[in-house]
């Protein structure tokens, strides 16, 4: 452990080295500097690189949607899926845009999808249960869901992939990121929970309400059992697909509201999974600012964003990329043969 602490800083003491001598003022370049550094360190070299960008996202249904706690039908989750898969999605777009593979995940849609269709076929449930009445999953089924999302990624990893970033589908998923997050960072339901896909103020306060009762019906406290009991399954999926990506030294864009919650779901079982994140925005979705500010994380983005899907990440990647490149390909003051400040 010693040794590898030595390494670490041995190789960050050099990439701050070799970017305080690029031909510009010290910090002059801002937040890119920081996401080199960073990077430079996960790849544990002075020229890092960005191999095969993917998003992968992992759509799911959600029982309590029985409850009202969203405007939307649980039939729109497997819609925009196929919207996905047709491209037409922000998401698609902006994938298209910046060249990132993008990959769609059935980890638990109430629906039976085609085989032939252009999707991961990783589907655990037909959704989760209403947890007004059950717990949303088993701890088996959410362990199984999160081995899936580990599978998915280390797939990605094994054809090339060193930077990912993760998005979701699914009707009534802001409320099981809206009760992980109080139970992981014990912030009262009341801050953590926003109007989702556009709840007017009448239905944001039943969502409290139904959110207040779900959370002080089960005493967990385990990360496992506080996922399996409130997560959805693209979540747990989700979660999964964080640790696996942390364990093979991959660049992971962290996207908005749900994503987050996810991460705080693996934040919570392994910490060191910010090493290796990259906070891409802000959500405009009540309470992601007050998650990130409790992994202490400093988003690069903050434009008004709350669509989900991976949409933050794959917009903030062109930031990422500039990073890379101003480390790799501009020239230092000796280089330039330009005076550098005595």
């Amino acid at each position: 452990m010693i040794q590898i602490n030595k390494e670490i800083e041995g190789i960050e003491q050099d990439l701050q080295r070799k970017i305080d001598l690029k031909t510009k003022p010290l910090g002059s370049l801002g937040s890119l500097e920081t996401i080199a550094l960073k990077i430079g360190k996960i790849q544990k070299t002075l020229t890092p690189s960005l191999s095969r960008p993917t998003i992968i996202v992992f759509a799911g249904d959600h029982g309590l949607t029985e409850e009202g706690v969203s405007p939307f039908p649980k039939e729109v989750t497997y819609q925009m899926v196929m919207n996905f898969i047709n491209g037409g999605a922000a998401i698609n777009v902006f994938c298209r845009q910046n060249n990132i593979e993008l990959k769609v995940v059935d980890a638990g849609v109430d629906f039976d999808f085609p085989m032939e269709l252009d999707l991961i076929h990783a589907k655990i449930a037909y959704g989760t249960k209403n947890i007004i009445k059950e717990p949303a999953m088993t701890t088996d089924i959410c362990n199984r869901a999160m081995d899936k999302g580990r599978q998915i990624v280390k797939d990605q990893f094994e054809k090339g992939c060193n930077i990912i970033g993760f998005g979701e589908m699914g009707i009534g998923n802001t409320s099981s990121a809206a009760l992980l997050m109080n139970k992981f960072t014990g912030i009262p339901i009341e801050e953590c929970t926003g109007r989702g896909t556009g709840h007017d103020n009448e239905g944001l306060k039943k969502k409290i309400e139904i959110l207040k009762i779900a959370s002080e019906k089960y005493k967990v406290t385990e990360p496992t059992e506080v996922l399996a009991t409130y997560g959805g399954l693209e979540i747990a999926m989700m979660c999964g697909a964080y640790l696996e990506a942390r364990k093979n030294g991959m660049i992971i864009l962290i996207d908005g509201f749900i994503s987050t919650s996810a991460l705080l779901s693996a934040f919570s079982i392994d910490s060191s999974v910010l090493d290796n994140s990259i906070f891409c925005h802000v959500s405009e979705e009540s309470g992601h600012k007050l998650m990130l500010d409790y992994l202490k994380a400093k988003p690069l983005l903050n434009i008004g964003m709350r669509l989900g899907e991976g949409t933050g990440a794959a917009v903030a990647y062109p930031i990422v990329k500039a990073a890379v490149s101003f480390l790799n390909e501009m020239a230092s003051f000796e280089d330039a043969k330009v005076s550098n400040k005595e």
